[in-house]
C-alpha cells in the first residue's frame, strides 16, 4: 500500500514520539530522586538495540525519520541508565557523564562503521546482515522490556516506570509500523522489530490496569470499618478466617507521574515467592 506522504507524517510521528518518550521517565526519576523499580539493565538492552536499529534502518534507506529513530533512542536510554547508576549505585555525575559518553562514541563508531561496510553487499543481494541486524534489534528490545516482566513476577506489581512513557513509547511503536505499511514495499522484519514491542508494552498496562484493580479493592477495604472484636469473636472460625484473609493481601499501584507524592516504600518491598 504505497503512499509516501502517509508513510513519511507516520515516521515522523513515531520518531517525535521516540524522541520523547524517556522524557517523562527522566522526570519522574528526577523528582523522586530514585530510580526504585526500573531497571538500569532495561535501559541498557534499549542502548543497545539501538545500534543494529540504526544499521538496519539506515542501510535500508528508509523514510529518513525512521532512520534517526534509534539514535534517538540510544541517547535517551543511556541518560535513563546514568540515572539509574546515579541514584542506585551512587554515582557521581562526571563519572556518569564520563561512561555515557564512552558508551556513546563506541556505540556511534560501531554503527557508522558497520552502514560503510554493509551498503555494497546489501545492493548486491547479500540479505542475511540485514536479518541479523533486525533480529538483534527485535531481541535486545525484547529482552530490555521481558526484564521489567521478570520484576512484575517478583513483586507483583507494577513498579518505577511511568505510564506516559509505556502509553508514548506504545504509540511510537504503533505509527513506525504503519509508516512501514504504507513503504513502497513492505519491510517484514521491520515490521516485526516494533510490533514485538508494541505487544509487550500493552502487557505492561494491562498489568498495571490490573495490580491497580487490586490496589483499589484494598484500600476500599481500608476504608470501610472493620468490625469490633466482640463481633468476631462471635462469628464461626471460617468465617472470622475468611474476614481477616481479606484484608491482608497488599498489592503496589502501578506508578505515574501523578503519583511522585507517593513514598519510596518501594524500596523496602520483598520479592514474592
Amino acid at each position: 500500500m504505497e503512499n509516501a506522504v502517509a508513510a513519511n507524517v507516520l515516521g515522523v510521528a513515531g520518531a517525535v514520539c521516540w524522541s520523547i518518550q524517556l522524557i517523562p521517565q527522566i522526570m519522574v526519576n528526577y523528582r523522586r530522586h530514585n530510580t526504585t523499580g526500573l531497571q538500569s539493565s532495561m535501559m541498557l538492552l534499549w542502548a543497545i538495540a539501538g545500534v543494529p536499529l540504526g544499521i538496519y534502518n539506515i542501510t535500508r534507506e528508509v523514510n529518513v525519520a525512521l532512520q534517526v529513530q534509534p539514535q534517538i533512542l540510544t541517547a535517551l536510554s543511556l541518560v535513563t541508565w546514568a540515572q539509574c547508576r546515579y541514584y542506585k549505585r551512587g554515582w557521581s555525575r562526571s563519572k556518569c557523564a564520563a561512561v555515557v559518553g564512552l558508551i556513546g562514541a563506541v556505540f556511534g563508531g560501531i554503527e557508522v562503521g558497520c552502514v560503510f561496510a554493509l551498503r555494497q553487499p546489501v545492493r548486491r543481494g547479500t540479505q542475511w546482515p540485514m536479518t541479523l541486524m533486525a533480529v538483534l534489534s527485535a531481541l535486545f528490545l525484547a529482552a530490555g522490556v521481558l526484564r521489567h516482566y521478570y520484576d512484575i513476577y517478583q513483586y507483583r506489581s507494577v513498579r518505577g516506570i511511568s505510564f506516559l512513557f509505556v502509553g508514548i513509547d506504545a504509540a511510537g511503536d504503533l505509527f513506525s509500523l504503519l509508516s512501514l505499511i504504507f513503504e513502497p514495499r513492505l519491510d517484514a522484519l521491520n515490521c516485526v522489530i516494533y510490533a514485538t514491542e508494541l505487544v509487550l508494552w500493552i502487557g505492561i498496562v494491562l498489568c498495571g490496569v490490573w495490580y491497580g484493580r487490586h490496589s483499589s479493592e484494598k484500600r476500599e477495604a481500608e476504608a470501610s470499618p472493620s468490625p469490633p472484636v466482640e463481633e468476631l469473636q462471635n462469628q464461626p472460625a471460617t468465617a472470622r478466617s475468611a474476614s481477616i484473609h481479606s484484608t491482608s493481601s497488599a498489592v503496589s499501584v502501578f506508578h505515574t507521574p501523578a503519583s511522585l507524592h507517593e513514598s519510596t516504600e518501594g524500596d523496602n518491598l520483598e520479592p514474592k515467592k
